[in-house]
């Protein structure tokens, strides 16, 4: 997968956001920071636009993060893809046919370990690798894990961009708007 040749996948902060990019020709949008109030109607509304939401799992306001409400998002909400941190809500993904993104923090060398033990026993289909903009980093997680590689966070510009792309990045995720076209 290769999210049809789209390289900038929008991550939306606030529903003004979203509004204009249910009017844009986007079709793959990630989803940060929302109410659970909200989840169903996001869905319901970025569907009717035949836009693709990657839903931030773990940032969902009200909603533990867990296997349960995993299964929730899964059977109910729909979303095209979940993003986390937790394995369980990863495996949950998994088992109900929903994109499984794992989002690797690259704090040090002991939180990578982690992050690899993690991804063996979950087999996500992509990382979402933060901050993004380490190419050399990308690079190397792509060809240890041979995992499509994400990357998000701390990317500010179009030479960062292609960077992080040239280095194996099959997307990029960012909330910066200058970025999204």
């Amino acid at each position: 997968m290769d999210f049809n040749g789209q390289k900038i996948l929008p991550a939306i902060k606030t529903m003004k956001d979203f509004e204009i990019i249910l009017k844009s020709d986007i079709e793959y949008i990630v989803m940060l920071e929302v109410h659970i109030a909200q989840v169903e109607n996001i869905m319901k509304y970025a569907h009717k636009h035949e836009k693709k939401v990657l839903l931030h799992a773990d940032l969902i306001q009200g909603l533990k993060n867990d296997e349960y409400s995993a299964e929730y998002l899964c059977q109910k909400i729909k979303p095209d893809g979940l993003i986390s941190t937790r394995g369980s809500v990863l495996k949950t993904a998994n088992k109900n046919n929903i994109l499984s993104i794992q989002r690797l923090f690259l704090l040090d060398t002991i939180a990578l370990e982690t992050g690899y033990k993690l991804i063996q026993k979950v087999q996500p289909k992509f990382i979402e690798v933060l901050p993004g903009c380490v190419p050399h980093l990308i690079e190397r997680i792509s060809k240890e894990t041979g995992l499509p590689i994400i990357a998000g966070g701390l990317i500010t510009n179009n030479d960062e961009v292609e960077s992080v792309l040239s280095a194996g990045a099959k997307a990029v995720t960012t909330s910066r708007k200058e970025l999204w076209t």
